[in-house]
């Protein structure tokens, strides 16, 4: 079957295992956020049945897809990106019609999202996932000899991935938490979500595909639609499941949470929640760029209708004349741009809300151009005093969309002080100059408690897909500091370490097999070699 024939006609059924399946709950339809216009077809939602159908072949493929060979592995994580790369005027089609986002924009999503899974492909090639360790036995030690011992991770079991309403393509159906669990050896099930069911449909069809051309366990793969406080919270309970990623809001996440712990079995969730990111303009970069700097911070806070979980959120400063500088370029910036659409009527009507009790709370510096269109996200700039800042609760609170706060600090004590009261954030940015280095090196010795990733003199939307990015960060940031949705350490989530112990030497795994079968990097008595 070709792609065109993968991708010629939307079905409004979900994926099991193979299997498309219709939904027997309530119908919904995407919504285009730039007319209001529903968009077939209808996607009725699935229940209980569906959430243990998926996962009971999740569980059933995990045996055999955990036993695939890292080339195996690999080669089909290739032919999904093969397959979506071959769809991808079909994807942006479908995606700019449910998300309002603009087609170059999800032109380049489509690659970041098959970049990813290749990226895995290569983690998978390398090796080091293994996490490979070997402690020789020391027979003669004394007083008591030393057994031997060797290391490796392996697979957690079958996945629970929820879709993103801002990324249609590399947050969700086949994004950074399924291309990592699957690198990983774990079946997914993902729970698409409702504002781009018809994308979602797409991509699930091209997994399926790739699951076919490589031969994996039918189960390695499920595609499911439904109500996300009652489908996503039994498919979180489900026994089956063994770990959750989630991209969303921090009532969401932390939903999830709590019923993953409440099982019998507890099992992890990595949620990536709510942050505000705040940039800090040091004296020595207001002094000789201020304009320059207003005008950039506009260019991120408005880039996707600021519906980036990485948004310029926060803009703390020591008040003084050139902190005005940069207010007022940002404010003659922001008053030409348009007020696009935002993704969904729902995250619309949320943003006018926060943009209404922030109006309340603080000076309302810089506006948008407003527009006659729907849903639309017209740009908002505030300016409040730090003692005002830190006395209250709404200020703190994320608007998601293009909405800023700046905080005047008198001094940079108060800066500092600011630092220490925010929660966690997924990154901070500090823009210097040298002679700022001093405050600097304070403020990142602060700010590495508090972010996940620390820039200086750039800003924050953007998310580089390598081996170093983190993308995490202290809670409500994300629900687990320790690691990251982006990048090839992604992968750890879904691993754990196992030790092996005088096991006789037939019965060892690949990775810590005596001679190296699989040519891996391993460290063998404390010293990492090949050998």
């Amino acid at each position: 079957m070709t792609t065109a024939q993968r991708t010629a006609e939307l079905t409004g059924q979900m994926i099991i295992a193979g299997d498309h399946v219709t939904g027997t709950g309530t119908a919904v339809h995407a919504v285009n956020p730039a007319t209001d216009e529903p968009l077939g077809p209808a996607y009725a939602h699935g229940g209980a049945d569906h959430v243990a159908r998926a996962a009971a072949a999740a569980a059933a493929a995990f045996s055999a897809y955990r036993g695939t060979s890292s080339e195996n592995r690999a080669a089909f994580l290739t032919t999904i990106a093969d397959h979506l790369d071959s769809a991808r005027d079909d994807l942006v089609e479908r995606a700019v019609a449910e998300t309002g986002l603009p087609g170059a924009r999800l032109t380049g999503e489509v690659g970041r999202t098959s970049g990813q899974l290749r990226l895995f492909a290569s983690v998978l090639r390398e090796g080091s996932w293994h996490g490979a360790r070997i402690d020789q036995a020391q027979p003669d030690r004394t007083p008591l000899p030393r057994a031997d011992i060797r290391q490796r991770t392996i697979p957690l079991g079958p996945v629970a991935v929820f879709g993103a309403s801002n990324f249609p393509l590399a947050f969700s159906v086949a994004g950074g938490d399924t291309a990592s669990a699957l690198a990983a050896g774990c079946p997914v099930v993902v729970k698409a979500h409702d504002a781009h069911p018809g994308t979602a449909e797409l991509v699930g069809r091209l997994i399926t595909a790739a699951v076919q051309d490589t031969g994996m366990p039918a189960g390695t793969f499920s595609l499911l639609y439904g109500e996300g406080r009652d489908l996503g919270i039994a498919l979180v309970t489900d026994p089956r499941i063994k770990a959750v990623g989630f991209t969303g809001s921090r009532s969401g996440g932390r939903a999830l949470v709590h019923a993953a712990a409440a099982r019998p079995e507890p099992i992890p969730v990595y949620a990536e929640m709510s942050s505000i990111n705040p940039v800090y303009l040091l004296p020595g970069a207001l002094r000789a760029r201020a304009a320059d700097l207003g005008r950039a911070f506009v260019g991120s806070l408005t880039m996707g209708a600021g519906q980036f979980c990485t948004n310029p959120g926060l803009v703390i400063a020591v008040d003084g004349p050139d902190l005005d500088v940069f207010v007022a370029a940002a404010s003659e910036t922001l008053a030409g741009m348009a007020a696009p659409p935002m993704l969904t009527p729902d995250i619309a009507r949320s943003y006018a809300d926060g943009v209404e009790k922030f109006t309340a709370a603080a000076e309302i510096v810089a506006r948008g151009r407003d527009t006659d269109g729907p849903n639309a996200c017209r740009s908002a700039v505030f300016t409040t005093d730090a003692d005002v800042f830190l006395d209250s609760e709404v200020l703190q609170q994320e608007i998601f969309g293009a909405s800023s706060l700046v905080v005047r600090c008198a001094n940079a004590a108060q800066l500092r002080e600011v630092t220490t009261r925010l929660e966690g954030q997924l990154t901070a940015t500090i823009h210097s100059e040298e002679s700022d280095h001093a405050e600097a090196a304070a403020l990142l010795e602060l700010l590495e408690l508090k972010a996940g990733r620390i820039l200086f003199n750039g800003w924050p939307t953007g998310v580089e897909v390598g081996h170093a990015m983190v993308h995490g960060g202290p809670h409500p940031a994300t629900s687990d500091s320790r690691t990251t949705s982006v990048g090839s350490l992604a992968i750890e989530r879904f691993l754990r370490p196992v030790a092996y112990q005088d096991i006789p030497p037939a019965l060892l795994p690949a990775p810590v097999a005596d001679g190296n079968p699989e040519r891996i990097w391993r460290r063998i008595d404390g010293e990492l070699t090949r050998d």
